[in-house]
């Protein structure tokens, strides 16, 4: 890739692209597996070349995708710390959270990979690592839920708070009960080094699970 070429490309903006397009399969792929919701509103669909569950419920979409249109431009300025998909029991504590921790990347660069091929592999192996997750991790409450988490940068948190990047979708500081799993193990699961995104990601799950028969 020529520098011309290079300048007229915002790859800031592509990393965010790719990314939150990842995030909202891995969202719904974390769902089914983890039983959050019945297997029956789910369709089977391919992603990087990788069999993928995805949701058909409208409302648990939208919320899904108001929150990665929220924290696109978060990305692009590199002010996005984690995001994490919380499972929360039926009284909304939580029992287990995916954790993504992205670290920024001063100069993201499509040299070394002008096609992504590379990049697409290891977004590929993340599926893989989540669709085999669920024997490393104990079966979950009966009437479990979720929410999403974002951990940003203090100017990230202002432009949450002043702006709506969706209409009609308002961000809350969260209390700790809301996030925090008490008596828990850590369970690495995967990290991704590109000159694109780097992320890690992993579970934090409570050993102190209530669980029933779904």
């Amino acid at each position: 890739m020529s520098s011309n070429e290079s300048q007229d490309i915002n790859t800031k903006q592509i990393a965010a692209d790719i990314l939150c397009e990842f995030l909202e399969v891995a969202f719904h792929l974390i769902l089914y597996i983890r039983e959050v919701y019945p297997a029956g509103i789910f369709e089977r669909r391919k992603k990087y070349n990788v069999p993928v569950q995805m949701s058909c419920h409208p409302e648990v979409n939208q919320y899904i995708l108001d929150v990665l249109q929220s924290i696109k431009p978060l990305i692009e300025k590199d002010e996005l710390i984690q995001i994490v998909l919380a499972v929360t029991d039926k009284d909304h504590k939580p029992v287990e959270r995916f954790v993504f921790e992205v670290a920024p990347i001063p100069e993201p660069s499509l040299r070394n990979d002008n096609y992504l091929l590379r990049l697409e592999q290891s977004l590929r192996s993340f599926l893989l690592k989540l669709n085999v997750c669920d024997a490393m991790l104990d079966q979950n409450p009966q009437d479990s839920s979720f929410s999403i988490l974002v951990y940003t940068k203090g100017s990230g948190l202002v432009d949450l708070e002043d702006r709506q990047f969706v209409q009609n979708f308002p961000w809350m500081e969260a209390d700790k009960k809301s996030y925090t799993v008490p008596d828990s193990k850590l369970v690495p699961l995967k990290t991704l080094s590109s000159d694109l995104i780097k992320m890690q990601l992993y579970v934090e799950e409570s050993t102190n699970k209530t669980t029933g028969a779904k």
